[in-house]
């Protein structure tokens, strides 16, 4: 069975030392909570949960799966055990405001959580994680009528939460949805509506977890105009709240069926039916997009930290693997003469896999915490010069976030099956299952290319470049400040072709509307590669200083270092290839026929 211990060393140094979390929070309005002694206890007892409770259950959960009987579903064996106790230790409540039941902490500090916890066990950790996103809709658009009956149980724990976006005919193009709300006849106090249709992919849609399950689903009103301009969002709950706002009697939604995976086993992706369920409004009318996008954009950054959540998993696994596997002599002579064969981590085609593993979770690991650090300022602070630029950055990193970490994080876990050789093939090693879970990442809260259009065409271009602009500066000043240093001059070489390509692109389209897509997935890419360029030289920075002052773990600030250095020479050079192929335009992808694509076999 694979094993999972939290990074606690490397959080700190994100935390701490590069990111200077301690400073930030003192900033941030009730932020004083977020005391040293009180962050500690909490990466302490968030390792434990995630080490001792969801690691056992991570490959036997991935082997039973889910049950469906009836309508009604099971989650695999200790699941509901283990939820019990992250409501029991107050986890659901950790970010969410005092005045709906929660503690008002940073929401930065729920999402180190949310790596702990989908690097023990990415199927368990979906159910509570698409709870965070409904508390995030409803806090920012429902009324307050919908916060007081909903939210505090969310908050809670004991009731959990979905978004219901996706329909058998239509997932990214929403405005193709056929699901429709009609006011009631008789209508309470909050005036309800009738929702009927159907939507599929529902990651946790059913379940035994919780009292009730609280759906947020996009439908047409009757007036509706077409296309993406006539979306609502509705709260839809799986009981109806009584009297007392607890479950009460049961609504008209129940699940279809759930779907056969290639991974997370655990979690239940359902096919959800609403006939005539009774449902509220969230936000104004034909405004849902809106509304939704607050819970999809957190979603978003949440599956962005799975990538890095199991490329750390895998990694460590695979590290632990060729610290004790021996097979060969290494090329220069024997390292461990007194065994029969040296371990495998002597091989230098061994260490560029783990050190590709090494470097993508690390680096990821700095995005994600400086991402969190720009969102708590967008929900912290009021409107002002500092909140008006994270809002920014964090828009045109959100994108890079999901795509580039969720890419490189699979690529991490394939690694991590070929450090295993044949033995990675083999399920008894979990090694597999990295992967399989990964690869839904790459996928759900949009794919790779929509991610790529958002970046691109959405924050770039249609900004004309100013988001950009506020990101590459701060860049160029690290660079301006770091000058002389070995990966100074590198990065900011690459931070001016990121602009060159830029104009490139956005010239292209002036005359080409295809220029933008094809694209579009190469410039997210080299975006990323130059994105985390950038912190791993702030990182070598940082360990440069602690391994000049002598302070600390000097063989901690010394891998650190060596790290970045494979980072700058031997990942950070893929850029050219993206550059290349964004220089290229898309005449040779626009040219061949429809027909041309199958000729040499019939459909």
């Amino acid at each position: 069975m694979p094993d999972y211990q939290a990074p606690l060393r490397d959080i700190r140094f994100v935390m701490n030392e590069l990111l200077d979390y301690p400073s930030h929070y003192a900033r941030l309005p009730g932020g004083e909570d977020a005391s040293d002694d009180i962050v500690s206890a909490i990466l302490e007892e968030g390792a434990r949960f995630a080490n001792e409770v969801l690691t056992p259950l991570n490959q036997s959960g991935d082997r039973e799966g889910c049950t469906f009987e009836g309508g009604e579903v099971k989650v695999p064996s200790g699941f509901k055990e283990a939820y019990q106790q992250y409501v029991e230790g107050g986890w659901p409540s950790l970010a969410a405001a005092p005045e709906h039941g929660g503690q008002g902490l940073p929401p930065s500090l729920a999402m180190v959580l949310s790596e702990m916890v989908a690097s023990a066990n990415l199927s368990w950790g979906m159910y509570p994680g698409l709870s965070h996103g409904a508390m995030d809709a409803l806090k920012h658009h429902g009324s307050e009528t919908l916060k007081n009956t909903y939210l505090t149980k969310l908050v809670e724990g004991r009731w959990t939460g979905t978004m219901c976006l996706t329909e058998p005919h239509c997932g990214t193009d929403l405005g193709l949805i056929k699901t429709r709300a009609v006011p009631l006849d008789e209508t309470d106090d909050n005036g309800g509506y009738a929702i009927s249709g159907t939507k599929i992919f529902i990651s946790a849609g059913e379940h035994d977890l919780s009292e009730n399950i609280v759906h947020l689903v996009l439908a047409k009103l009757p007036d509706a105009p077409e296309g993406s301009r006539g979306i609502s969002l509705f709260v839809v709950p799986k009981f109806l709240p009584d009297a007392s706002g607890e479950a009460g009697e049961r609504n008209g939604v129940s699940c279809g069926s759930i779907e056969h995976k290639m991974g997370i086993h655990g979690n239940s992706t359902c096919v959800m039916n609403f006939d005539s369920a009774t449902g509220y409004l969230v936000g104004p009318p034909h405004k849902g997009l809106v509304c939704m996008f607050t819970m999809m954009n957190a979603a978003r950054l949440g599956v962005g930290i799975q990538g890095v959540a199991l490329a750390q998993a895998s990694f460590q696994n695979a590290l632990a693997y060729a610290r004790d596997r021996l097979q060969m002599r290494a090329l220069s002579g024997a390292k461990a003469p007194e065994k029969a064969a040296d371990p495998i981590i002597v091989h230098p085609d061994v260490r560029r896999m783990l050190l590709t593993q090494k470097s993508i979770a690390e680096g990821g690991r700095m995005l994600v915490m400086y991402a969190a650090q720009l969102n708590d300022i967008v929900e912290s602070f009021e409107d002002g010069e500092e909140k008006t630029r994270a809002d920014t950055v964090l828009g045109l990193l959100t994108p890079i976030v999901k795509a580039f970490l969720t890419e490189t994080g699979f690529e991490a876990t394939n690694h991590g099956v070929q450090v295993f050789g044949g033995h990675g093939f083999i399920q008894e090693w979990g090694m597999e299952q990295f992967v399989r879970d990964a690869r839904i990442t790459l996928l759900y809260e949009g794919t790779t290319g929509i991610q790529a259009l958002d970046l691109l065409g959405r924050k770039v271009l249609m900004s004309q470049g100013e988001s950009l602009k506020v990101f590459t500066k701060e860049i160029h000043k690290f660079c301006q400040a770091s000058e002389g240093s070995e990966f100074a001059g590198p990065l900011s070489e690459l931070n001016r072709e990121w602009g060159e390509l830029t104009m490139t692109v956005g010239m292209s389209a002036m005359q080409d509307r295809e220029a933008v897509g094809a694209a579009s997935v190469d410039y997210l890419m080299y975006a990323g590669y130059v994105t985390l360029g950038y912190l791993w030289a702030r990182a070598a920075a940082t360990a440069s200083a602690a391994l000049a002052a002598g302070e600390g773990d000097a063989t901690f600030y010394q891998a650190k270092l060596d790290t970045a250095r494979f980072y700058f020479q031997r990942i950070l050079p893929r850029t050219q290839g993206h550059a290349a192929m964004i220089r290229a335009g898309g005449e040779t992808l626009m040219a061949p026929t429809v027909e041309g694509f199958g000729s040499g076999f019939e459909l």
